[in-house]
């Protein structure tokens, strides 16, 4: 396994499961770490490398060889005593990737504090994403932080028809059609001489708020 080119995931729940197969799709080589004999064996071929460890111990970390990685998602969410403990011997060891899974906003903030740049809130973020998904029509909605938004959604008929120029949506509405998606030609990057025909779907980037009033168009 070429460590540079791998992520190890600890902690093979639903969350780091979910997590270790999708990187597996993508190509992505994948060191399985959890404490559940159970749970290694019902990763076993499913990932590149599966083994039943304790992560809380650096000693083990380092014969796993752990410290060459440089990504490691600390995904434990049954024990937050074992999820902070082994993400702070993460910090130590200078992985420069670290993600840490967090059960709840204290949680977090001590991972913060002890150096983890990057704190994932699982059932926070679903949560926050299916608000806005139901609150408006939008097909798919992506947080990108800072009040910034990507939505998927069915195009207003006010830009139908006619090139995105002569629709002054930036003007008007404060948003970018950055791509759309056409039946039998996919998904297209968007410039102002493209013309939004009824049944595309568009790709629309701007501010939380202004999106989401966007997508509410007729």
């Amino acid at each position: 396994m070429a460590e540079e080119d791998s992520v190890v995931v600890i902690g093979l729940g639903r969350f780091g499961s979910a997590l270790a197969l999708e990187l597996m799709d993508s190509g992505t080589e994948v060191l399985g770490i959890d404490g559940d004999e159970e749970i290694v064996q019902a990763h076993n071929r499913l990932l590149t490398h599966v083994v039943r460890a304790d992560s809380t111990k650096e000693e083990t970390l380092r014969q796993l060889s752990v410290p060459e990685f440089s990504s490691v998602v600390v995904a434990i969410g049954s024990d937050i005593q074992a999820n902070i403990l082994t993400a702070s011997l993460l910090i130590k060891m200078g992985i420069p990737n670290i993600w840490a899974k967090a059960v709840s906003e204290p949680h977090g903030e001590i991972l913060r504090q002890l150096g983890v740049k990057h704190v994932i809130s699982p059932e926070k973020d679903m949560g926050k994403r299916v608000a806005h998904l139901v609150r408006g029509v939008m097909q798919d909605y992506i947080d990108i932080g800072e009040d910034f938004a990507l939505v998927k959604t069915a195009p207003p008929q006010e830009i139908l028809g006619k090139p995105l120029s002569e629709t002054r949506v930036r003007t008007v509405h404060g948003i970018t059609v950055t791509a759309f998606h056409r039946a039998g030609q996919g998904w297209s990057y968007a410039t102002m001489e493209t013309v939004i025909l009824a049944g595309d779907i568009i790709l629309v980037a701007g501010q939380t708020e202004r999106v989401e009033s966007f997508s509410r168009l007729p």
